[in-house]
């Protein structure tokens, strides 16, 4: 069992619940129409912009799991394994993404400016807010309302790569320093990534699934996952252009060893389009 070692992080000034009240746990942003979706997101932006909570927070380190911790963390008899699981996440996404809320800020004023920029800009002070104002876990029906919450926040940013694309593009000729907008790019992605993985591996922690802890497989057959990628991409390749090339294999195909497959099912599947469509295209 992992002790992560430090007591739940709560902001240590905020504004009057009043101000920003929370819409209902099942009701995501991608519901309400858009004069109520853009009051509301007026309304936590206003309230949440100039917060010294999230400056408190962005200046906390982060507190890093391996995916060894994770493993050997992720079981115990008594259950008490996810009740430390929700507690890490309730004190840390709040930092995370906090760091970066701060990330958005330091982009040159009209790039932040553009009003898809600034959706997702919104979209992450708003889950800061969500997680910051959620009660101390203190019992399993308080876990469960927060898995409810890491669902909603897992689906209000399902589209953030495809957005933050589009906002570049949109403002791409008004970019001058590519170094500082890739470097942007880099760090939003990365934790994005990470927080997603700490969310599904917390949820997925629910399953009973053989060979699984969590989103860590104690099996992994990169053959088997490599086969499954190359049939997705063929039958794309064979819908767009009327033939794919066949993949082969090779190398120490018996392999099995423990490893986190949710990555590699958002690399393979590019690697392999990438490839039938030079090869096709």
């Amino acid at each position: 069992m992992v002790d992560y070692g430090h007591p739940i992080w709560r902001p240590p000034s905020r504004l009057p619940i009043w101000l920003f009240p929370l819409p209902p746990p099942a009701r995501s942003s991608a519901d309400l129409p858009p004069p109520d979706l853009a009051r509301e997101r007026s309304k936590h932006v206003t309230a949440f912009y100039l917060q010294p909570a999230i400056d408190s927070a962005a200046e906390r380190p982060l507190v890093r799991l391996t995916p060894t911790t994770m493993l050997y963390s992720g079981r115990s008899q008594d259950g008490s394994h996810i009740m430390q699981s929700a507690r890490y996440l309730q004190q840390e996404l709040p930092v995370r993404i906090a760091h970066r809320i701060r990330g958005f800020r330091s982009l040159p004023f009209i790039i932040g400016c553009n009003p898809t920029i600034l959706h997702v800009h919104e979209l992450y002070i708003r889950a800061f807010q969500m997680l910051s104002d959620f009660p101390p876990i203190q019992s399993p029906s308080d876990e469960c309302r927060f898995c409810s919450l890491l669902r909603q926040l897992l689906e209000d940013h399902k589209d953030v790569v495809t957005l933050l694309a589009e906002g570049l593009r949109e403002c791409r000729r008004h970019i001058q320093d590519e170094h500082l907008i890739r470097l942007f790019l880099d760090e939003t992605l990365t934790s994005r990534l990470g927080m997603r993985m700490l969310a599904a591996h917390h949820l997925a922690l629910h399953e009973d699934k053989p060979d699984f802890v969590g989103i860590i497989c104690t099996r992994l057959s990169p053959k088997k996952l490599i086969e499954k990628w190359v049939d997705f991409a063929r039958r794309l390749c064979e819908h767009r252009y009327g033939n794919a090339p066949r993949v082969r294999i090779n190398g120490h195909v018996a392999a099995r060893f423990p490893y986190i497959p949710l990555p590699l099912d958002y690399v393979l599947p590019e690697l392999l389009k990438n490839a039938m469509r030079w090869r096709w295209g």
